[in-house]
């Protein structure tokens, strides 16, 4: 795509960069960013996934020190758990700690069972969630699943996994199964997989257009491994392209980072996703919110 960053964005964007990398703290490099500029259209967040080896109050320290408040939430050591007394705990401390849920999964829907995928839908009503990420949905449970999806006004977003998933490896398959269901089941594109897995990013963006729900960032130093994984804006992934594409079809959702590796250990990658992000969206001339 053409490069739209004058020579000053640039000059600045790598400042401000320069600036994080010589600290330890996120909230030096939040202190750095301009006041003045237009607010950004992209929202950046976290999938929880990322501190899955980290406790949920661990995680809203981590949180506090990043500067993030939009929360993608999962099902996974006690992030937010499925049953409803346990679940409205970890609501109230969301809720003291100013986080907001914006989204939960992935959500496995196995098969075409009601009860099942209702209490699935019933779990993120509590949360007063209006995202579901779904985990490889059996195809022959997409029909029963619209049902649920009219009745209780919350998106599906289809999570692609890559090249090793055997139902959905790119989002382009996501729009196969779903062109002809209701718009609010969609596409959770994750970035990375959806590399691995031969799309076009900025192609694909423009395609899914109002069927994207959610995105899943992270990068790779290699298309061919799944294991190349780094912090985001050390690998090859086109990241200032996306945002413009996500800009251009007006995408309202969230860009939550999935940081999956260095799971014992991941803050220093996460500070430097977060960091180059919105150095990238500063140096487009645009107010990335902080807190």
């Amino acid at each position: 795509m053409k490069e739209t960053f004058s020579r000053r964005q640039f000059i600045q964007s790598g400042a401000l960069m320069a600036a994080c990398a010589t600290s330890n703290n996120a909230r030096s490099f939040a202190e750095a960013v301009p006041a003045s500029g237009k607010p950004s259209p992209i929202h950046l967040g976290l999938a929880s996934y990322t501190f899955r080896n980290f406790s949920r109050a661990q995680m809203i320290g981590f949180m506090k020190q990043l500067n993030v408040t939009d929360l993608n939430a999962k099902d996974t050591n006690d992030h937010l758990p499925m049953d409803p007394k346990q679940e409205a705990q970890a609501l109230q401390d969301y809720a003291v700690a100013s986080i907001k849920l914006r989204a939960a999964g992935a959500i496995n829907f196995p098969r075409a069972d009601d009860d099942d995928i209702r209490s699935q839908f019933e779990y993120c009503k509590r949360a007063g969630i209006s995202v579901i990420v779904a985990g490889d949905p059996a195809p022959d449970a997409l029909r029963r699943i619209e049902k649920f999806v009219k009745e209780y006004d919350i998106r599906i977003a289809i999570h692609n996994h890559g090249p090793e998933d055997r139902l959905y490896p790119s989002p382009l398959d996501v729009l196969k199964v779903v062109k002809k269901l209701d718009p609010r089941i969609g596409c959770c594109i994750d970035l990375g997989h959806a590399a691995r897995a031969g799309a076009n990013l900025v192609d694909v963006i423009h395609e899914a257009g109002p069927r994207i729900h959610n995105i899943h960032i992270k990068d790779l130093s290699s298309f061919q491994s799944r294991e190349s994984q780094v912090a985001v804006g050390e690998g090859i992934l086109p990241i200032s392209e996306v945002f413009e594409a996500l800009i251009a079809i007006r995408y309202k959702g969230f860009v939550d980072l999935e940081y999956e590796v260095h799971a014992d250990d991941p803050m220093p990658g996460v500070i430097a996703s977060f960091s180059y992000m919105r150095g990238v969206l500063a140096g487009m001339g645009y107010r990335t919110k902080i807190g």
